[in-house]
């Protein structure tokens, strides 16, 4: 065949495609295990920095994952478990729930220092780009024992921020219940109050869009389990 022809050049290209493209496909088939990998455990690791632990390095991470959370599941809209196997609450997309007309509702039980914490992912809207994290509720449902949160393009300095442990351990201790009522805690200006007297945190200086969808972000997601909560707070009650 004539090099010089149209239809080698044709076939020759095709041929390469071919070639390059079952190349690509093959790498990204034995690399994807291990971005899998790496991906559970950056959720995991996200999943017990609000709890307050740190494992001590990548290895331990699925290790410590399995010693302190004891129990995964759904519960629906009146505060029922509706579904309890296994990785159920891991496995959801909380980006495409939040999209859905009815949201799956995620709970991860801890056990920390014997005291029983509820942990439920959040997700929301930045100034960038979406945020998202997870918050720890102690036993009583209404006071918050941790957070940590984590976003795509905030701002270095700035909305990126909400990543440091001064502006989270601010939740901690706050309530998201006021005298029965829920009232998640917001994040607001320096000097300003609730509106409907909730509990309040100072915003991050310079950051406002992003503080803003924090607060956004807990009270729209946190909102939906006010039911399940409200199961919580019943049995620490009796």
């Amino acid at each position: 065949m004539n090099k010089n022809s149209n239809t080698y050049q044709i076939v020759y290209s095709a041929i390469m495609v071919i070639v390059v493209g079952a190349v690509l496909a093959l790498i990204y088939m034995l690399l994807k295990p291990m971005q899998d990998q790496n991906r559970d455990n950056d959720t995991r690791k996200q999943i017990l920095a609000a709890i307050k632990v740190t494992p001590e390095n990548d290895e331990a991470i699925a290790t410590d994952f399995k010693t302190y959370i004891v129990k995964e599941y759904l519960v629906d809209k009146k505060g029922a478990v509706v579904d309890s196997s296994e990785n159920v609450a891991f496995n959801v997309n909380m980006g495409k729930n939040m999209k859905e007309a009815e949201r799956k509702l995620p709970v991860f039980v801890a056990k920390v220092k014997d005291e029983t914490k509820y942990i439920i992912p959040v997700y929301g809207a930045g100034l960038w780009g979406p945020i998202w994290g997870y918050v720890a509720m102690n036993a009583d449902g209404q006071t918050i024992y941790g957070t940590n949160f984590s976003h795509e393009g905030e701002t270095p300095g700035l909305g990126a921020k909400i990543t440091e442990s001064d502006f989270q351990q601010k939740f901690e201790g706050k309530h998201i219940y006021m005298e029965g009522a829920f009232k998640c805690v917001e994040v607001v200006k320096k000097g300003q109050k609730s509106l409907n007297g909730a509990e309040t945190i100072d915003a991050i200086s310079g950051a406002t869009i992003t503080s803003r969808g924090v607060s956004s972000m807990m009270n729209d997601c946190l909102a939906p389990y006010d039911a399940y909560l409200k199961t919580l707070q019943g049995s620490t009650n009796k």
